[in-house]
Parts: C-alpha cells; structure tokens; sequence
C-alpha cells in the first residue's frame, strides 16, 4: 500500500498516511481540523545488485556472450575498450 503525504494548509503540519489506491483522501488535520492538500512525493525507486539494468544496458552494441576478438589472439593487442591480455 502506498505512503501518502499531506500538508495542512493552515498550521502547515506534514502528515504521512498509508492508504489504499481506492481509499478517499484526507480532508481535514487531525490537529488543527484545517484543510489538507496532498503533497507530490518522490518515489523509493531503487535499483540494487545484478539485474536487469546492469546486464542489458551497461554493454550497448555488444552482444551477450561475444567475446572480443582481440582478446582470443594472444599476439594482438586489446582494443580500446577491452580488458589487456596479462
């Protein structure tokens, strides 16, 4: 369910509620029983670990599973963006 937060328009509290996309909004400040409007929020978006966004976009116009080939022939020098041979 998502966290949903409000101002009061008249003592400017910050309230965060957990409600349900269908339920109504909050009208009115527990506190001072003023109007509430409800504030834009960023999002708790966060991209961790291996996935997705690590494996598809980080090597565009490679292949998965090609390998370079300078990095087979162990005479020719690496190109510019693969690893050098030891």
């Amino acid at each position: 369910m998502p966290i949903y937060e409000y101002r009061c328009r008249k003592c400017h509290e910050v309230i965060e509620r957990i409600q349900g996309v269908q339920d109504p909004p909050l009208r009115k400040c527990p506190a001072c029983r003023g109007r509430l409007e409800k504030m834009m929020s960023p999002g708790s978006f966060i991209l961790k670990g291996n996935g997705w966004y690590a494996t598809d976009y980080t090597n565009k116009g490679v292949a998965k599973g090609a390998a370079c080939p300078a990095a087979a022939d162990s005479t020719s020098p690496a190109c510019a963006g693969c690893p050098k041979a030891e």
